[in-house]
């Protein structure tokens, strides 16, 4: 079996363990927090109306609408991409900008 096969195999058995019992030996926890965001007060930190935000992070406008009056919540990768958009705004529009 190659080193990296080796490594896998180890790195699982201690995922397993530490699932099993809490117990960390020599891995590393990287724990992220994601947090709410206010969309509304993020809209105008950029100075974008709803139509150029959803237009600008791939979100539907009714879905934009929804948070903003609290009717619904973002949820998983969206609620991530709105505190990455919070955090560093100019990466996301970098990353999402036509080559």
């Amino acid at each position: 079996m190659s080193k990296l096969g080796e490594d896998l195999i180890a790195s699982m058995k201690e995922a397993v363990k530490y699932q099993k019992t809490g117990q960390l030996d020599g891995g590393r926890i990287h724990k992220v927090v994601v947090t709410d965001v206010d969309i509304r007060a993020l809209r105008a930190k950029l100075r974008m109306s709803q139509r150029e935000f959803a237009t600008a992070f791939g979100v539907s406008l009714e879905t934009l609408r929804n948070w903003e009056h609290g009717k619904r919540r973002p949820e998983g990768p969206a609620r991530t991409l709105l505190t990455v958009i919070d955090r560093n705004p100019r990466a996301v529009f970098e990353a999402l900008r036509a080559t």
